[in-house]
């Protein structure tokens, strides 16, 4: 056995490697793995520590003496438990005046029509023409404190129209006339009066009912708005969408935890509402939802449209009760045709007589939903029965001639009205921006333990590991075995800190940017406003773990205590994770979902691995590969925490078979040269400010939501 013993002891000692340091690489790969192992053991205990389908109730100390104060017999006790357990409100609506004036607005569209290329399935199929028309020739008007339904079967184009009205529409062509109040529709302006209520009701998770209606408040009304009419038009809004219970809840994941979706679909209109809007365009309001929350929420619709506001809504096969909560209706079929524009009717009844005094139509049956029954009895196979086309009828009817006169008296300007503009594209100046954005991630981030307190731990857990298998290594410096040894320890946690890093702000930002598209949408701030906050948020977390780092591994490794070192170590960790954090939110803005952005940084890891100046030297890195290690920040990195260590170093040792003093062998094999620290310290700042600004300019410029 000894003898097996000392003939690979003498091959390895040939190759430079001493065979105690074979089996301390084999600890550090053992070292990995437990720490692996740990991380995913912290990451259960979360999961049961907020188990899925619980909301919780986040209720600040302002909310917390407001609620001491109320004589409610019930107190803190009570409000807090319907906070989390609200069965919905079955309160008669609220109704009053408005805190803030608003301008109340008439929409009039003729003749619109949308095209789309063909999609390449349909030209493999045969279909020759250039373009696909998903409208046609539509015409109509939305009017205040009126009601509108647009209905029709799937791919009939009712939310087709109602993006191309609202401004939606990234991709196609858009033609005919568009007039707000009498004037020419100018979308900058447009979005200014106007909301849009989605269908996915998108929110950032981790801040309250309140926080967000508050958020909403803060970005879109006019900066000329005093603070206390702002909080009082935020209150007005919560008890109009009837949503007092549930103000103090986070947001949470759909279908995971915090709101149901009844509760979510009213916060989706509370933001919207806040805003101060004339118009309103809601997206299937009452989608996914059984028939008393449905019931509840259009109640709560209801209550916008008496406030006077114009509001439209697409509807899928209603209820009784919700089809005849609206007081117009805009019915299309399959091409984008108007089969039928007008009022409902006192239980639909000039709905119904409408369609029933067509030939071929049948009757409708007693206590049968009318909006059923219509969509029944217009359906293409019903058409091609009978032998009839329902829009050709309409052209015809007396109804359309009446809407065209409509629309056209009110496509004209009232006498002493104004157009509408805005001195500035957003409400609040670029500051105001930055600060709300900021303040909304610090709520966020705070609020977020699987993601901060993880970090945290696991830097903890690692230093401590680390600090552990290398213990005083630093200070034995004797031969180049050992100082592979201590450059071998950066290098691993240059790396292993640096892709943990990476991987657990991806879908962290992923999340918060579909929000972002909503919220840009929304005309609510510049992206640059909202990519600042992101980057800057981050800051006093990374720093936290790298002051944890330093504490705990300096002196367990044993480096040399001086402030000049100390300092070099702790910045370059900083940099390190700021890079690595930044690169996560760039490769986020680059590619359309998570898992193509962790493809991606797989990619670059491998890249950021090769060279980082350890398993290659930099002498040795071929001449035509040089200029990946220059651009490859993990290099500077190394270079950084190594060379500030050991740069200045004089000591003799053995390397190699030669004697060399510690700064030269790191010079000769490395590369890495003592007084070029300076520059190491430049570069390891710009490549965090570079990834940081790329981020900001492509989260804002690429926008992988097309409609």
């Amino acid at each position: 056995m000894s003898g097996n013993t000392s003939i690979g002891q003498q091959t390895l000692e040939s190759r430079g490697l001493s065979f105690d340091g074979y089996f301390y690489w084999i600890s550090v790969a053992a070292l990995f793995g437990f720490i692996l192992l740990f991380n995913a053991v912290f990451t259960l205990a979360l999961t049961f520590l907020n188990p899925p389908g619980k909301s919780r109730t986040m209720i600040s100390f302002e909310r917390y003496s407001q609620l001491q104060r109320k004589d409610d017999k019930e107190g803190l006790h009570e409000e807090s438990k319907h906070a989390v357990n609200d069965p919905g409100n079955v309160a008669g609506p609220k109704t009053g005046q408005t805190v803030l004036p608003f301008e109340p607005l008439t929409v009039t569209f003729q003749d619109v029509q949308y095209y789309v290329n063909i999609p390449q399935e349909m030209k493999e199929r045969g279909y020759k023409h250039k373009k696909l028309q998903l409208l046609s020739g539509i015409t109509g008007a939305f009017r205040p404190g009126v009601l509108t339904a647009l209905m029709g079967v799937s791919g009939a184009g009712k939310t087709t129209l109602m993006d191309v009205l609202s401004g939606r529409k990234t991709s196609g062509i858009i033609e005919g006339d568009i007039r707000i109040g009498g004037y020419p529709k100018v979308q900058d302006t447009f979005a200014r009066v106007s909301s849009y209520c989605e269908q996915n009701d998108i929110h950032s998770p981790l801040i309250t009912v309140e926080e967000s209606v508050v958020y909403s408040a803060w970005l879109r009304l006019p900066s000329q708005i005093d603070s206390k009419t702002k909080d009082e038009f935020v209150n007005k809004v919560i008890e109009t969408i009837e949503l007092d219970r549930v103000r103090d809840c986070l947001v949470g994941i759909p279908g995971v935890n915090g709101l149901s979706t009844e509760q979510r679909k009213r916060l989706t209109i509370a933001v919207e509402l806040v805003a101060n809007p004339s118009i309103i365009f809601m997206d299937e309001p009452t989608s996914g939802l059984d028939a008393r929350a449905a019931a509840i929420v259009m109640r709560a619709v209801k209550n916008v449209v008496e406030m006077g506001r114009t509001v439209v809504c697409t509807i899928h096969q209603p209820s009784i009760d919700i089809f005849e909560a609206f007081d117009e209706l805009i019915l299309m079929k399959t091409g984008g045709h108007i089969i039928y524009c007008g009022p409902l009717g006192q239980n639909s009844m000039r709905v119904v007589e409408y369609f029933q005094n067509i030939s071929g139509v049948p009757k409708i049956k007693d206590n049968y939903n009318p909006a059923t029954w219509m969509l029944e009895v217009t359906s293409t196979s019903v058409e091609v029965g009978n032998g009839i086309d329902f829009a050709q009828i309409y052209k015809g009817s007396t109804l359309c001639k009446e809407n065209k006169e409509l629309v056209k008296q009110l496509s004209s300007p009232t006498p002493g009205s104004k157009d509408l503009s805005f001195p500035t594209r957003f409400p609040q100046n670029g500051l105001e921006q930055f600060k709300a954005c900021l303040w909304k991630q610090c709520l966020s981030y705070w609020r977020s333990p699987a993601y901060n307190l993880t970090r945290i731990v696991f830097m903890t857990a690692s230093s401590l590991m680390f600090g552990v298998l290398f213990w005083q290594q630093g200070k034995n410096i004797n031969n180049q075995q050992d100082l592979f040894s201590i450059a071998g320890s950066m290098y691993a946690v240059i790396i292993f800190f640096g892709i943990n890093n990476c991987s657990t702000v991806l879908p962290f930002v992923s999340t918060e940017r579909t929000v972002l598209y909503r919220e840009i949408f929304a005309g609510m701030y510049s992206s640059w406003a909202y990519s600042f906050a992101q980057v800057l948020v981050e800051i006093p977390y990374l720093l936290t773990l790298a002051i944890i780092y330093v504490i705990i591994t300096y002196p367990m490794i044993g480096y040399e205590w001086s402030a000049y070192k100390l300092f070099w170590a702790l910045y370059s960790m900083f940099c390190t994770l700021l890079y690595f954090n930044y690169l996560g939110m760039l490769l986020v803005s680059l590619t359309p979902n998570i898992q193509v952005a962790s493809i991606v940084a797989s990619s670059a890891y491998t890249m950021l691995n090769l060279f980082a100046g350890f398993i290659i030297p930099k002498p040795q890195i071929p001449k035509w590969w040089i200029w990946l290690y220059y651009i490859c920040p993990t290099s500077w990195a190394m270079n950084g925490m190594l060379t500030s260590q050991y740069g200045d170093v004089d000591k003799q040792i053995l390397a190699f078979g030669e004697t060399k003093t510690v700064a030269a062998f790191i010079e000769d094999y490395f590369g890495f040269h003592h007084s070029s620290l300076g520059i190491v310290a430049i570069f390891l700042f710009i490549f965090p400010v570079i990834c940081a600004t790329l981020f900001a300019y492509f989260i804002g410029t690429l926008n992988f939501q097309r409609r």
